[in-house]
């Protein structure tokens, strides 16, 4: 038997020292996180895509008491971004959370199946890979460049890469 080890590479810094563009994402970003409707886990989450084209989707989740019929932020700005702007690649993706439940030594990393959607965003545009950038821990965020840094094994039909 043989071990494997994988290096992943994340780097995290003072959203405050974030570029411009990078800020604005963030902003809007938080701004829809208090749009969320999040009655079941108090939990808002919002999600604001830079796109190749220029254009900004922003979107925030939307829980259901009929598990799993609910929605992630990080989801449905990707799932808008492909339906109103098809082959347009996401250049970046920023995640912020709106919580009493927030606390200052958490990262707030996207969850599976929105790292899924994430891996199909990029099978989509050609293996392209988007930034990814999300809150924690304190006041600064943490940051990836493609999925592979948060998900090295994901699943594609037909097992292409």
């Amino acid at each position: 038997m043989k071990k494997l080890s994988l290096t992943l590479n994340l780097w995290q810094q003072e959203a405050s020292s974030l570029p411009d563009d990078e800020k604005e994402l963030l902003e809007k970003a938080r701004a829809q996180a208090s749009t969320a409707y999040a009655p079941y886990s108090a939990f808002g989450v919002g999600a604001a895509l830079l796109l190749a084209n220029g254009e900004i989707v922003a979107a925030s989740n939307q829980e259901n008491s009929a598990f799993p019929s609910g929605m992630c932020a990080e989801r449905v700005a990707l799932q808008y971004a492909g339906a109103r702007y098809p082959g347009v690649p996401v250049k970046k993706l920023v995640i912020a959370v709106k919580s009493e439940r927030k606390t200052a030594d958490a990262v707030y990393a996207p969850c599976g199946g929105c790292r899924q959607v994430m891996s199909e965003t990029e099978y989509r545009q050609n293996q392209e890979p988007m930034e990814i950038i999300f809150e924690g821990p304190g006041e600064n965020v943490t940051r990836c460049t493609g999925i592979s840094e948060l998900m090295p094994f994901t699943f594609k039909l037909n097992n292409k890469s």
